[in-house]
């Protein structure tokens, strides 16, 4: 005879790997526009680019959502 048991929840793997949570709870992304066309973008403007940005607090909850086992 089977147990109900509560299912565990399951991370969303897409999201897993396009949002990073923080040591603090922070929602960081990484910013978009450096796969290709880059001879005509500046140094500056990859530099910038480069650094994770926190994510729009709109979206913070549907990223939580997505990854449950993230810090709370």
């Amino acid at each position: 005879m089977k147990k109900n048991k509560k299912l565990k929840a399951k991370t969303h793997r897409g999201a897993a790997k396009r949002f990073k949570i923080t040591s603090t709870g922070k929602v960081m992304r990484w910013r978009s526009g450096k796969r290709h066309l880059l001879g005509t973008k500046k140094p500056r403007r990859m530099r910038r680019l480069l650094n994770k940005v926190q994510v729009s607090p709109a979206d913070v909850k549907n990223v939580r959502l997505a990854l449950p086992y993230g810090l709370r």
